[in-house]
């Protein structure tokens, strides 16, 4: 079944926008009558049906909605310092979608590659594997700014920064627990300075491990995305 982006869900008739709208009668070539799936990606999700097919306001009638669909028991962000080339930033950003995250920063550190990105081409990217994997929350992509700024946000919750050369005992597995707002901070290729490092120390962030191996930002950042799935999948069905 194929899942399309909607402004809201109700449950009177929901009339896609132009780019979805092209997307299902142009790229799909679905037709009237069959079934589809439609997200506010605020937790609202429907199914129903195609009643009117029109390139710039297709029309679906839902048979049932539902609110909160498949909501996570916890919240995630990650601020992570986008790799040179943005292809494996974006691998992250659908992997790290599809197994469950609510928001991304984009960092720039003193080590980082790349000083900026480009937010839409990295929004499209979480849109299309919000659809692929049925979900209908949508990742919240922000703005890229400086570690220092980021941490100034004092963004809430369990507070991490993954950093080399810390003990096994400081493995994320063990630090982090199931429910709430979940804070991780991901450095770039040849991690954090040590005056970064204080300052994440100074704002609150624990550092912690993901292994004894030395992984690249990117898996670093869905090493970290799938451990805090798993610590909640496995501790809060204990």
């Amino acid at each position: 079944m194929e899942l399309f982006f909607c402004n809201a869900i109700d449950d009177t008739p929901v009339i896609l926008g132009p780019d979805e709208s092209w997307h299902l009668s142009k790229v799909l070539r679905l037709r009237v009558g069959d079934a589809v799936a439609v997200t506010d990606g605020h937790g609202g999700f429907g199914t129903g049906e195609i009643m009117d097919i029109n390139p710039k306001a297709a029309l679906i009638r839902l048979k049932e909605v539902r609110q909160a669909y498949n909501q996570r028991p916890y919240s995630l962000h990650i601020a992570i310092a986008p790799t040179k080339n943005i292809d494996r930033l974006e691998w992250f950003l659908e992997k790290a979608t599809e197994i469950g995250i609510a928001a991304i920063s984009p960092i720039r550190c003193q080590r980082s590659e790349r000083k900026d990105v480009r937010i839409d081409r990295l929004e499209k990217v979480v849109m299309a594997a919000v659809k692929q994997s049925l979900q209908a929350y949508l990742p919240q992509i922000h703005p890229m700014e400086s570690l220092s700024k980021f941490l100034e946000s004092n963004p809430a919750g369990q507070r991490f920064a993954c950093i080399t050369h810390q003990t096994p005992e400081d493995g994320l597995q063990f630090l982090a627990r199931p429910g709430g707002r979940v804070v991780i901070v991901i450095g770039p290729e040849g991690d954090f300075t040590e005056d970064e490092i204080n300052l994440l120390l100074q704002h609150g962030f624990r550092g912690c491990s993901l292994g004894p191996n030395r992984l690249r930002t990117e898996t670093a950042g869905l090493a970290a995305c799938h451990t805090i799935a798993l610590i909640n999948q496995v501790r809060t069905n204990a």
